[in-house]
């Protein structure tokens, strides 16, 4: 049986206004994830410790700036402070995203919303 080229267009039509939407819905998400990590983020709070090379850290940088995140920013490669740091946290790798004095390897929006929320007791 051969699909008629008016139900190949329907299919097609659906496909993208589902995607448009799943790409809304995200997109709304992770605005609100942003509006709340900001509310709960203070000066000093969030230091990152990062080096020239590392993608993801460019990554976090960009999130940060986006959502208006206050943040400090070191880099390994520049900073003898920042060197030393990381090394006394024994990481594998960075970005390191320090919360409140608490380090965790990586980024992500959770995960740091989640060390906020436990970090306010």
């Amino acid at each position: 049986m051969k699909a008629s080229p008016r139900a190949l267009w329907t299919v097609l039509l659906l496909v993208l206004v589902v995607g448009a939407a799943s790409q809304w819905w995200a997109r709304r998400h992770e605005q609100q994830l942003g509006r709340d990590v900001a509310a709960q983020v203070q000066a000093g709070d969030i230091r990152m410790i990062s080096s020239e090379t590392c993608a993801v850290c460019r990554l976090a940088r960009l999130w940060f700036n986006e959502h208006r995140i206050a943040f400090d920013e070191c880099l390994g490669e520049r900073d003898e402070r920042c060197r030393r740091d990381y090394e006394a946290y024994g990481t594998p790798g960075t970005p390191v995203i320090v919360v409140r004095g608490r380090p965790q390897v990586g980024f992500s929006p959770q995960r740091l919303q989640a060390a906020l929320q436990r970090s306010q007791g």
